[in-house]
C-alpha cells in the first residue's frame, strides 16, 4: 500500500494544524512538517505531497518586501494549484491561495477576532462545511480577499463575505480557525497580539471565556469537515 504524505507548511511556529491533525492521520496520512523559516523551505517542491496544508499567520500576502519567502510560496503554491493537487488553506493560508489564483489580498476595514458563527451557504450544506452550520467558531484576521474565479463561495461572516470557498474537490480554503479551541497555543495566541481583540471589541478575559465555552465543539466540528473533505478527496482518487 503506497504512503500518502502531507505536508503542513507552518507560517510561524505557533499556528499549526492543531485539531486538523487527528482527521488527517485517520484518513492515512504521514505527516511532515517545515517552516517558512526552515533553510531547505525554499528549495522544496511544493507539487510533491500528496495533501498540502498551509496555515495561518500575522504576516500579510501583500508584505513581501518584509518576508521574501512569500513570494517564493506563491510561485510553487500557483503550480500545485495548476495542477489540481489537494491543498488545504486556513486564514493566511487561505489569502495565499487566493492570491495565487489571481486574487487580491488587502488589509480589511477591520478586525474580525472571536467566536461566532459563519453562515454557511445553501448550495454547500451537503458539503463537509455542514457540519459548521451554527456553530461557533474561532476568528482571528484583519486582512480579506476578492474572490478568485472559477471558485465556488461556501460561507461567509457578518463581518467579512469570503470566509470559506473551493475550486471542485481538491482545493479548500478556510479564512476561520476551527482548527482551534483545544490546542495550548491559544495562550500564545492571546499573548503575542493582545491588540487585535481590543481593536476588534472584545476584552482578553471574554475571549479566554468564550474559548473554554466554544472551543471543544468547534474543534469537533472542524474535525469533522475536514474528515468529510478527506473522504471525498480518496472517494475521487
Amino acid at each position: 500500500m503506497t504512503t500518502k504524505r502531507a505536508l503542513i507548511i507552518r507560517h510561524v511556529p505557533y499556528e499549526g494544524v492543531a485539531g486538523y491533525r487527528t482527521p488527517i492521520e485517520a484518513a492515512g496520512y504521514v505527516i511532515d512538517r517545515v517552516d517558512v523559516a526552515d533553510p531547505g523551505f525554499g528549495a522544496l517542491d511544493l507539487c510533491e505531497p500528496d495533501l498540502l496544508i498551509m496555515m495561518g499567520g500575522p504576516m500579510g500576502v501583500y508584505e513581501q518586501d518584509r518576508h521574501p519567502w512569500i513570494a517564493c510560496q506563491l510561485r510553487r503554491l500557483a503550480l500545485r494549484l495548476a495542477a489540481d493537487r489537494p491543498t488545504l488553506g486556513v486564514c493566511f493560508g487561505a489569502q495565499m491561495i487566493a492570491a495565487a489564483l489571481g486574487a487580491e489580498v488587502y488589509p480589511g476595514p477591520v478586525k474580525e477576532v472571536g467566536f461566532h458563527p459563519v453562515t454557511v451557504h445553501d448550495h454547500a450544506l451537503d458539503g463537509p462545511l455542514r457540519h459548521l452550520a451554527g456553530v461557533p467558531i474561532l476568528h482571528w484576521h484583519g486582512d480579506t480577499f476578492t474572490l478568485p474565479a472559477n471558485v465556488e463561495l461556501l460561507a461567509s461572516s457578518h463581518v467579512y463575505d469570503h470566509q470559506a470557498f473551493r475550486r471542485g474537490r481538491n482545493l479548500l480554503a478556510l479564512q476561520f480557525h476551527a482548527e482551534m479551541g483545544e490546542d495550548e497555543r491559544f495562550d500564545a495566541w492571546i499573548e503575542e497580539w493582545p491588540e487585535s481583540v481590543q481593536e476588534a471589541g472584545g476584552t482578553l478575559a471574554d475571549l479566554r471565556d468564550l474559548h473554554d465555552r466554544h472551543g471543544p465543539a468547534a474543534v469537533a466540528a472542524g474535525r469533522a469537515m475536514i474528515a468529510d473533505w478527506l473522504r471525498a478527496l480518496e472517494e475521487q482518487g
